[in-house]
């Protein structure tokens, strides 16, 4: 099943795409995707409930409206550092022996097609595509990652987007670097385990301006999905909503030698094959008096999700 929101910061409605294609209204059954309607038991039922009701529920347009996050923002943003082979030799540094986490204000959590918004002063902020999977049932000291996939609600594509000057050169915490409003555009599907398969074979690619920067393979990170949600449930409570953004490929700003970081007018498109595309258009942040002027959102149409084949 492929689940969306669709409306106004705020105001999205839960959808999903029926069998016959259409989008469906879900929020006569549902009031968001979030907590309980994440479970994995929960999200058969409504899908075989699909099935048999589609017809009856109001169809949406996605085209006509604004696509949100495919969950509702609130839950636990995390981000893992340096999870794929490539990206850490770009960067000059050894793989981790044990994953490294980060976390992200909730405020950063946006749609697949809203503004990117560049901080004040900032100078170098860069893309990251991310397979993003979020909680569908609480985890917490499981006992090893083969039970960790039971805990998913689904798969996303997501844009780790980050600050470099204030994850690097500001005493070295990224949370910093990455908690900038509209730093975590989601979507602009959740697709549920069913549909997705094997997340280690997934291909992640990342285009700025039209031209190709990330091209890679989940098949190449250093601790796969399962591991992750284990290693993540030693240390801390996973709750439903909460999005795990799993690491970026390499060919980010920062590996390469002209270090091309984001610019006022710049257009990032982010995909993960299968889990649809996602568009942000770049646009600073102009301080008028003391708070940023708000964020515009974007009422673009859903690009339908990737046909092209998964890479090992």
């Amino acid at each position: 099943m492929r689940l969306l929101r669709i409306g106004p910061p705020g105001g999205e409605r839960p959808c999903a795409v029926g069998p016959d294609g259409a989008v469906r209204d879900l929020s006569s059954w549902v009031p968001d995707w979030t907590g309980a309607a994440l479970d994995p038991d929960a999200l058969q039922e409504t899908a075989a409930r699909l099935v048999r009701e589609a017809v009856g529920l109001p169809a949406v347009d996605p085209a006509a409206g604004r696509v949100g996050p495919p969950v509702r923002p609130g839950g636990h943003l995390l981000s893992i550092g340096l999870n794929y082979r490539a990206h850490a030799a770009e960067a000059g540094l050894a793989l981790p022996d044990e994953p490294i986490v980060a976390s992200k204000a909730p405020t950063t959590l946006v749609g697949p097609c809203d503004d990117l918004l560049l901080p004040p002063g900032g100078e170098k902020t860069d893309w990251e595509v991310e397979l993003a999977v979020v909680i569908g049932r609480r985890a917490q000291y499981l006992p090893d990652p083969a039970s960790a996939l039971r805990h998913v609600a689904g798969y996303a594509t997501g844009n780790d987007v980050s600050e470099r000057s204030w994850l690097l050169e500001r005493g070295g915490q990224w949370v910093k670097g990455k908690s900038f409003e509209s730093f975590s555009p989601l979507g602009p599907y959740l697709v549920t385990p069913d549909e997705v398969g094997d997340p280690g074979r997934l291909r992640l690619t990342c285009r700025v301006n039209g031209r190709m920067m990330q091209d890679g393979s989940t098949a190449d990170m250093v601790f796969e999905v399962s591991h992750l949600l284990w290693y993540l449930s030693q240390c801390m409570v996973l709750h439903p909503g909460d999005v795990v953004l799993t690491g970026t490929p390499a060919g980010v700003a920062l590996g390469r030698p002209d270090q091309p970081y984001l610019r006022a007018g710049d257009v990032v498109e982010a995909e993960v094959s299968g889990l649809g595309a996602q568009r942000q258009q770049c646009r600073a942040v102009v301080l008028g008096g003391a708070e940023a002027d708000a964020p515009e959102v974007a009422a673009a149409p859903v690009r339908p999700a990737s046909s092209a084949r998964t890479r090992s």
